[in-house]
């Protein structure tokens, strides 16, 4: 292969198509992760650990999940949280009928649950498409909330139709149920994430990532240049499902520990889409970025004026956090589309020239 070097920057095909082709951002990865991995673990408090990173990287799944659908593939959808209620009932009912498989192996395979859910409701994706078929997403999630009440099969007949993890163990360790311990549920969730991410980041910079790319921005062009766009279109909503089914199965796992119908609401799934809209559209790193500033908010209002002695009751704190989002909403939306995820990009090219800003 033949290219041309200029500096760190690197012209042939292989170095234009690798994921990190930079060499800070490959150090700066590896950084993020030795922290994740080392010094979280390590430093942190059972309370950080299990109230702020474990409900980030789980919320951070579904954004991604999201991200596909609507970043790269440019379908609206409105049952995000629905879809994660799918992939939570199918693991446990997973997990309830084989009690011998690790249950790891359940919160992956739930996913593909929540994935065929997903693609029966994309299917008026090819005729219908913007504030319709957000309708229709919509319709989805109200309809499959009201199985997860009315099916009594879902939670086997429970009286409270509810639904609990049973406690699980890895090498020995226990890392679902009561008593796990928050370290062991937060490496868990990290490596799933971390995993499902590479996985992501693949798929969205292949052939299938250009496809949806091109159905995004001009849906008749696509079609004109081979695109099939009823498959391009289903298999956008299988993976988006996929990814949010395991999230609503990590939710149940590993953070809550039981949880009823009504956690995955309508406003489970708006959560979902104001992370996307905040952390930017079409972008794997915004996910992350606007899962962190969104489950970390409420935290920082509820703590930061404790400092100065004050005391927000938890209605304020709620009230402000709503008023916070929905301001950062319209900024973005005015101001910079692309979100958090293009403040992030400007900022490292400028740190990567600094002190020579040109």
């Amino acid at each position: 292969m033949f290219y041309r070097e200029a500096g760190q920057f690197k012209t042939g095909y292989a170095d234009d198509m690798a994921v990190f082709p930079i060499r800070q951002d490959r150090i700066g990865i590896a950084v993020i992760l030795a922290i994740a991995y080392l010094a979280v673990p390590m430093f942190g408090s059972p309370f950080f650990v299990s109230t702020i990173m474990i409900p980030m990287l789980i919320l951070t799944m579904a954004a991604i999940g999201l991200n596909i659908l609507t970043g790269y593939a440019g379908l609206i959808s409105l049952g995000t949280g629905a879809f994660m209620g799918v992939g939570a009932y199918a693991c446990f009912k997973l997990a309830t009928a084989f009690p011998d498989v690790n249950v790891l192996v359940w919160v992956l395979a739930s996913g593909f649950f929540s994935a065929a859910i997903g693609v029966v409701f994309g299917l008026p994706s090819l005729r219908i498409k913007g504030l319709y078929l957000a309708v229709a997403t919509l319709a989805a999630q109200f309809f499959l909330q009201w199985c997860f009440v009315r099916i009594g099969w879902l939670t086997n007949y429970s009286s409270s139709g509810s639904i609990e993890a049973a406690r699980r163990s890895l090498f020995g360790v226990q890392i679902t149920g009561p008593g796990a311990s928050e370290t062991a549920r937060y490496l868990c969730v990290l490596t799933l994430l971390v995993a499902l991410t590479w996985i992501a980041s693949n798929i969205v910079r292949g052939r299938i990532g250009r496809k949806w790319m091109m159905v995004r921005d001009m849906d008749i062009a696509a079609e004109l240049m081979g695109v099939r766009l009823l498959p391009t279109k289903l298999l956008a909503f299988a993976v988006s499902s996929y990814f949010c089914g395991v999230a609503g199965a990590m939710l149940l796992f590993f953070h809550y520990g039981s949880m009823e119908s009504i956690a995955f609401n309508i406003e489970l799934s708006f959560q979902v889409l104001f992370m996307v809209i905040i952390g930017g559209l079409g972008s794997l790193i915004g996910s992350y970025l606007g899962a962190g500033f969104i489950a970390a908010l409420p935290v920082v209002i509820k703590f930061a004026p404790q400092i100065l002695g004050i005391e927000l009751p938890s209605a304020v704190v709620d009230q402000v956090t709503v008023m916070i989002i929905g301001g950062l909403i319209i900024f973005f939306l005015i101001v910079e589309p692309h979100g958090f995820a293009r403040l992030w990009q400007i900022g490292k090219q400028k740190l990567r020239v600094w002190p020579f800003p040109y």
